[in-house]
């Protein structure tokens, strides 16, 4: 049976602010490997859609949106399972404007919760610069990190389209390698 009530828990924790005002912070997909997961993808940050499901949203790639569309054919398309992976953000809350340096710094605090709670977890998938600054920040700045391999796919939101034929083969391929990484198997192979 797929764990995510621990997920959702740590999820009601970071919901949580010092001033008590609350946050929005979406639940883990029931229909991803939960804790189980071998392959965490992860994005920047809640998106507008996601955030305007409120307290029904998940992260899934069943949201609706062209971002989710595009990530959802390449991971088909990779053969990245659904039950293999688990879908996040580097920042797991609803950012108002641009991201700031802070926010990446808050992103990679919860990103060294998230990776404590999933004990098989073989490689991670970043898209966009912000989740893989943010990545790189923990692995360089935690005390003892959990290291796996990163893998780096431009973010497949519409805004970067000029270059989408190669942003949806980028992201298959990080996924294709993600998969092989998380099934054991060698690169080589």
């Amino acid at each position: 049976m797929v764990d995510i009530r621990t997920l959702n828990a740590l999820a009601e924790t970071w919901r949580s602010t010092a001033d008590a005002t609350g946050r929005f912070v979406p639940g883990f997909d029931p229909r991803s490997g939960g804790t189980a997961s071998r392959v965490l993808v992860l994005m920047q940050s809640p998106g507008p859609r996601t955030i305007a499901a409120g307290s029904a949203a998940v992260c899934s790639e069943d949201n609706l949106g062209p971002t989710a569309a595009a990530f959802r054919a390449a991971r088909i398309e990779s053969g990245l399972s659904r039950d293999h992976y688990l879908r996040w953000n580097l920042i797991p809350w609803e950012i108002p404007g641009r991201v700031r340096p802070a926010d990446i710094e808050q992103g990679r605090l919860a990103l060294g919760e998230l990776l404590e709670l999933l004990p098989a977890l073989e490689a991670v998938v970043t898209y966009g610069t912000v989740a893989l600054d943010g990545v790189m920040r923990y692995l360089t700045l935690h005390d003892d990190p959990r290291v796996v391999p990163v893998l780096a796919a431009p973010h497949p939101s519409p805004a970067n389209g000029r270059h989408r034929a190669d942003q949806h083969l980028r992201s298959v391929n990080a996924l294709r390698l993600a998969n092989r990484l998380g099934s054991g198997r060698r690169l080589a192979d």
